[in-house]
């Protein structure tokens, strides 16, 4: 089984290109909304938090766990991969995040060697894909932007109001000046917004698709490592867990993604 994991309800942006390019998996999505959003958490809080999802995604069975979150991408990941992929003898576990097939598609992208990158607080503090870009190609600069009002503003349905687009707007226009000609959506809610973006950049900038570019990433690594897919289950089940209400987790999910969900699970990570 595959793992999904995201602080909340942003990582159905990475689930749903998942079904549709990989459909034969069984998946299990865990939303931890309870703690959301992470992007305001320090990193010590972020990499325990990320730790207790792991742990209940391995309990549930699943072999292969898909950090949807940034902010736990960027301050999670590496511990967590130390922690339970450090023993050469494990063979049975895996852990992805979403940092380096974002990284790898915007300097594939890029013409002009500079790249924008939009995301929460913590993922930007963490230079995570600063670091990840530098690594590919030292000669790209990058240029990062804060959005913290974006996630409430998007959870709460008012994407599309005008209040929204102006504030993004205004989020936008540091980096429109430094002429970067790719965007990285560095948060797993700013697709819902991705047509302003594509707007407010314009026609010349790169919007980077986050969920179908991980969702690619992963069908090609399963490609190349068949050892862990051989592993995985495919019997074309969905499950989904919350930390939160499954009323109003459900009431996102069918409304803004109309992923058609009928059952969701309410689980506590903290016991």
């Amino acid at each position: 089984m595959i793992g999904v994991f995201d602080s909340g309800y942003g990582g159905l942006t990475v689930l749903k290109p998942l079904l549709e390019i990989l459909p034969e998996y069984d998946y299990l999505y865990l939303g931890d909304n309870a703690r959301a959003p992470y992007g305001i958490r320090s990193p010590e809080t972020i990499r325990e938090y990320s730790e207790q999802a792991a742990e209940y995604l391995f309990s549930k069975g699943c072999t292969l766990i898909l950090i949807a979150c940034n902010t736990a991408s960027s301050e999670a990941l590496r511990n967590l991969q130390q922690k339970y992929l450090r023993d050469k003898n494990v063979k049975d576990k895996k852990i992805l995040g979403v940092i380096r097939p974002l990284a790898e598609a915007a300097v594939k992208a890029t013409k002009n060697n500079r790249i924008g990158v939009v995301g929460t607080k913590g993922t930007v503090a963490s230079k995570a894909y600063e670091n990840e870009i530098k690594n590919l190609n030292n000669s790209i600069s990058v240029n990062s932007k804060a959005c913290p009002l974006l996630v409430p503003l998007i959870e709460e349905h008012w994407q599309n109001k005008p209040e929204s687009r102006m504030i993004l707007k205004k989020y936008l226009n540091s980096l429109k000046s430094t002429n970067v000609d790719v965007l990285i959506l560095g948060c797993t809610h700013y697709p819902l917004m991705y047509k302003y973006f594509k707007k407010y950049m314009g026609k010349r900038v790169n919007v980077l698709d986050s969920g179908r570019i991980v969702a690619q990433s992963l069908k090609d690594y399963l490609v190349r490592h068949p050892e862990i897919e051989k592993l995985l289950t495919k019997k074309g089940t969905r499950e989904y867990c919350t930390t939160d209400s499954p009323e109003k987790f459900m009431e996102f999910a069918n409304t803004e993604l109309s992923l058609n969900i009928k059952e969701i699970t309410k689980v506590e990570l903290w016991k």
